[in-house]
C-alpha cells in the first residue's frame, strides 16, 4: 500500500507538504503569520493536487505542535485533526523545533530559535541524533529573551551554533517518519504553547444590590 503522509505546520507561517513513500512530492508555504485560517484550506487542497492525490489517498497526518503562538498553532492543529477525522486516518504530533533541527548535522550543540514575539524566542538546544535520525534535545524547549538565554549558555560554558528560521512542513513529515522508525512517534497531539494566550476573558461586571 502506498504511504501518503500529509504534513502541516502553522508555528510561524502556514506550511503544508505531501510525502509519498517517504519522499516529498509537494510543498507549499505562506509566510503571513496572521492569516493561518484564511490560507490553510487552500494550501491543503493545492498541495494534494500538486502531488496528484485526493484526500482519500492520505494514510496519515503529521502536524507541528509548537512551541508557537496560541492562535496560529491552534489553527494548524485543528485543521489537521479535522482532516484526519474526515478521512479516518491516524494523526501524529511533532515538535516544530525538532523539525528544524532534523536537517542540521548536529555534530556540535545547535541552538534552534524561532520568533516568539514580545521580544522573546522559542528555543531548544540539540546535539547528535539517534540511529533513525531523530534530533536529541539537551535543553528546552523554552521561551526567553534571546539575550538572557545566550548569557545563561555563556555562563554555563556551553559552546554552540545558532540556527533560526521557519518550520518547513516537509521537515515535519520527514521527522515523523524517522520517529515512526524509532518507535517514538507521538499519537497524542498536544499543543505546546509554553505560555498563556494573549487574549483572556474579560472580567464580569459587578452587579449592584
Amino acid at each position: 500500500m502506498t504511504q501518503v503522509l500529509l504534513a502541516i505546520d502553522t508555528s510561524s507561517g502556514t506550511a503544508v507538504a505531501v510525502l509519498v513513500d517517504g519522499k516529498v512530492v509537494s510543498e507549499l508555504y505562506e509566510d503571513n503569520s496572521m492569516q493561518h485560517a484564511e490560507h490553510i484550506g487552500m494550501l491543503l487542497a493545492e498541495a494534494l493536487a500538486k502531488a496528484g492525490k485526493k484526500s482519500s489517498d492520505v494514510t496519515a497526518v503529521a502536524v507541528g505542535v509548537g512551541p508557537a503562538p496560541f492562535t496560529g498553532l491552534r489553527v494548524g492543529i485543528a485543521a489537521a485533526k479535522l482532516f484526519a477525522e474526515g478521512v479516518q486516518v491516524p494523526i501524529f504530533g511533532v515538535s516544530s523545533l525538532s523539525a528544524i533541527a532534523f536537517l542540521e548535522p548536529l555534530d556540535e550543540p545547535t541552538l534552534i530559535l524561532t520568533d516568539a514575539r514580545r521580544s522573546e524566542v522559542y528555543f531548544a538546544l540539540f546535539h547528535e541524533k539517534t540511529k533513525h535520525g531523530e534530533p536529541k534535545v539537551i535543553l528546552g524547549p523554552g521561551v526567553k529573551k534571546q539575550a538572557d538565554l545566550e548569557a545563561e549558555l555563556l555562563a554555563s560554558g556551553t559552546n554552540y551554533k545558532t540556527v533560526t528560521g521557519s518550520i518547513k512542513a516537509s521537515n515535519i513529515g520527514l521527522l515523523a517518519l524517522a520517529q515512526l522508525a524509532g518507535g517514538t512517534l507521538e499519537s497524542q497531539v498536544l499543543a505546546n504553547y509554553l505560555r498563556a494566550p494573549d487574549a483572556i476573558p474579560a472580567k464580569g461586571k459587578k452587579v449592584s444590590g
